[in-house]
């Protein structure tokens, strides 16, 4: 059978034969993290880091990341979220995580990418924690712990990334040591005004808004350095925020009730 319509179907058959050899296109999704400063358009790696990217989504799909907060912000490092979401009073509480994921480290932590927070001395310990990388972080995350796991790009929206990581930084403890807060002063902290979500650098919602996406378009991911860092570049002081933990907090609270500790910047 096969013999007869290779003779009937030359040409078809010579056609078939060249597209099964060569490399299928590589599709990505872009999700968009909407912010009350605005929207960050990511492409996300889904070939590349198959498992991150499904975990990611499961949150996004689940609408997890719903009114979650950027709760962490390291000038020059990183800004952090998907740990934590408010309510309508400013009542901050924990987002349900579902089973950590394995690790992936393929690409590098460079400016602009994302990639997933985690335990320390953990490697596969990822859960719903994300964070964007501000600057070039490879010398610090590539090695540390594994690697963290570099599981997409900023497209568009890098400056709404800057503006968040040009806010004040407050420290409330706890999970809070590196909050960013807007429309908030230094005598506002000093007074133990209370925090709003006007205050909260807030994510309203993200949304998957591509499927079909040629994720070589355009993009160019750095390889990590993991397996070339120099041993001792990987620790837990470097790249000038040190190593990330998955920190939590028992049962809700209000931010008025959190002790005020320092302002930064």
């Amino acid at each position: 059978m096969l013999l007869t319509c290779k003779t009937k179907f030359p040409a078809a058959a010579s056609l078939l034969v060249l597209l099964l050899a060569l490399p299928q296109a590589a599709t990505a999704t872009i999700v968009e993290i909407e912010t009350d400063l605005g929207a960050i358009q990511i492409n996300l790696y889904d070939n590349a880091t198959p498992a991150t990217v499904t975990n990611f989504l499961d949150y996004v799909n689940g609408g997890a990341f719903t009114d979650s907060i950027v709760h962490r912000s390291v000038p020059g490092f990183v800004i952090q979220g998907g740990g934590f979401m408010t309510d309508i009073n400013a009542q901050v509480s924990s987002i349900a995580t579902d089973p950590a994921v394995a690790n992936e480290p393929v690409y590098s932590n460079v400016r602009g990418t994302i990639a997933m927070a985690k335990l320390g001395n953990d490697p596969n310990s990822a859960t719903s924690q994300w964070f964007i990388n501000l600057a070039n972080n490879a010398a610090n995350l590539d090695g540390q712990n594994g690697g963290f796991t570099v599981f997409g790009e900023v497209t568009a929206g890098m400056d709404v990334v800057d503006t968040i990581a040009g806010l004040p930084i407050y420290n409330f403890g706890s999970a809070f040591t590196d909050l960013p807060l807007q429309n908030y002063s230094s005598a506002d902290f000093t007074n133990n005004v209370a925090i709003d979500n006007t205050h909260l650098v807030i994510v309203t919602a993200v949304n998957v808004t591509d499927t079909t996406v040629d994720s070589a378009a355009g993009l160019n991911p750095i390889p990590t350095t993991r397996n070339t860092t120099p041993p001792g570049n990987g620790g837990g002081g470097g790249g000038g925020g040190g190593s990330f933990a998955l920190l939590s907090l028992l049962g809700l609270f209000g931010f008025a009730a959190v002790r005020r500790l320092r302002h930064r910047r």
